[in-house]
């Protein structure tokens, strides 16, 4: 059941030809609720010997490109985006019964977008994008503080640059789904395709 009103409805019988508005608005209305993270999405990748796995990522910005969020690159999940450049993402905004799934081919965002990035977070956060070795196994809790110390040593006084492996992804909206629950299971989803000339191909879909 729904938790608060919401103002923008999505006519699934006539839907829009872009799904970028749509998307936005839904974004916006689950901006304004009283919970924490409802930025945080569900992210699921292939490594190369074609295990999946999934786990919750902060999308940090969208368009008509694509959804957008950082990371260290030589993680799992970054080990998998450079090897099968394809990934799934799914928000759930429990408190207004609606899911957004995405399937697209990944891209790194440009060194300009991961730095202008990097530089806007706090420091503390730039010092652990360096020290933890994200993925890698480590050996105690001292041994990673004492990683987080050598970085504050390294660079003491002065900007600390973006890590060479860490930076943004962008997985691009090759087909966006809409979920908006309903009473006794009777939901409605809404599909957009992308075609190669950049339009979409829209399909509702059975709950």
């Amino acid at each position: 059941m729904n938790q608060r009103p919401m103002t923008y409805r999505l006519d699934f019988d006539h839907p829009p030809a872009d799904p970028v508005p749509v998307f936005k608005a839904w974004f916006d209305e689950a901006e304004l609720l009283p919970l924490p993270n409802t930025n945080a999405m569900y992210l699921a990748t292939v490594d190369a010997d074609g295990r999946p796995s999934a786990r919750t990522v902060l999308l940090k910005s969208f368009d008509d490109r694509g959804l957008v969020f950082f990371t260290n690159r030589r993680s799992r999940k970054g080990l998998g985006l450079e090897t099968h450049h394809r990934a799934a993402i799914l928000f759930h905004w429990d408190a207004l019964d609606r899911q957004v799934r995405v399937d697209g081919a990944v891209t790194h965002t440009s060194d300009e977008e991961s730095d202008a990035y990097f530089r806007s977070r706090p420091r503390p956060s730039q010092v652990n994008a360096w020290a933890s070795e994200q993925s890698m196994p480590v050996k105690s809790r001292e041994a990673l503080e004492a990683a987080v110390q050598h970085i504050e040593a390294r660079f003491a006084g002065a900007p600390i640059p973006r890590p060479p492996h860490w930076g943004g992804y962008r997985v691009a909206l090759d087909a966006i789904e809409f979920w908006q629950g309903d009473k006794f299971r009777l939901h409605d989803r809404i599909r957009y395709t992308r075609q190669d000339d950049g339009t979409f191909v829209v399909q509702r879909l059975c709950p």
